[in-house]
């Protein structure tokens, strides 16, 4: 399939696959894929372990955001896909565990938090030829993105998405907490008043609750033939 140059933007809830499906279509169409939900995190572990977060959840918000002043974030395009670095260590393990995914949220709705992130990711949107996965992706990140997929999936089938991947990573989770913290990232991510979690007024939603992989690739492909590389 002969893709233009365009920006894939895809938003949705937390597991519902936007990541593994954005790396698999990346991969599919020889596009650059970026991870904007590891940013979140990085700038998250980065708090945690510089202290800015205490056990109750508080944030020294002034301290954070001169921290991120010097903060190194960036994503290297392997052949596994796009790594998250914090200066020159690898801390993709770091920032998908229940630790990190219990604080995210709160991070992520911090308005200068949000502005460091997009700018990082707009800066590599300038190649466009990119699928980028997150929450706000198509409505406030590249609201101009040529195609705009919102991914949504039953939340049970959510949590057992997250916590068999937390199982294979040797962590120990109860599927009863892991939904407690998917809902409470959902109530979260859609109420927060800085670039709240939205379905774009001209994105597509895609439900995969009862979907393969494969499933999924063949519809994205098929919206692609018919809206993108037809006209």
């Amino acid at each position: 399939m002969n893709v233009p140059d365009i920006i894939i933007a895809i938003d949705g809830y937390s597991s519902t696959g936007k990541s593994s499906f954005a790396k698999l279509l990346a991969s599919r169409l020889g596009f650059l894929y970026l991870d904007s939900g590891a940013l979140y995190r990085g700038v998250t572990l980065f708090a945690v372990e510089s202290g800015l977060i205490d056990a109750d959840g508080r944030i020294d918000l002034p301290a954070l955001k001169e921290a991120l002043s010097s903060l190194d974030l960036h994503l290297v395009s392997e052949a596994d896909g796009s790594k998250l670095y914090m200066g020159g260590r690898c801390i993709e393990k770091e920032i998908r565990s229940l630790a990190i995914s219990d604080k995210v949220s709160p991070v992520s709705a911090i308005p200068f938090v949000r502005e460091y992130v997009d700018g990082i990711l707009r800066e590599a949107g300038r190649r466009r030829r990119i699928v980028m996965d997150g929450r706000d992706i198509g409505t406030t990140v590249f609201p101009d993105a040529e195609l705009k997929i919102f991914m949504t999936a039953d939340p049970m089938v959510r949590a057992e998405r997250r916590a068999a991947e937390l199982r294979t990573k040797g962590d120990e989770v109860e599927i009863g907490e892991v939904l407690r913290n998917l809902q409470e990232r959902d109530r979260i991510d859609s109420s927060r008043e800085v670039s709240p979690l939205t379905q774009a007024p001209d994105a597509i939603v895609l439900d995969n609750s009862n979907m393969t992989f494969e499933d999924q690739m063949d519809w994205i492909l098929d919206i692609l033939q018919k809206r993108i590389c037809s006209k």
